[in-house]
């Protein structure tokens, strides 16, 4: 998966220092670079939607409830 990939995921938010951190089903994990508000979503499913940044990194464009 190339930089620049779009991608829509689900999984659970976790808060994880600087970054939050969405775990998915398969145990892999992608840190969220995000501006918008999301505390009261953390250790919920969401569905995310991003552009690659970084080796796990994802540039959010939506975040909500799964």
């Amino acid at each position: 998966m190339p930089r620049g990939t779009r991608h829509e995921l689900t999984g659970v938010l976790l808060d994880d220092g600087f970054y939050p951190v969405l775990r998915v089903r398969d145990g892999g994990e992608w840190r969220l670079d995000m501006s918008q508000r999301y505390r009261h979503l953390l250790g919920r499913q969401v569905r995310v939607v991003g552009i690659r940044d970084d080796f796990d990194l994802l540039a959010v464009e939506e975040i909500g409830p799964a």
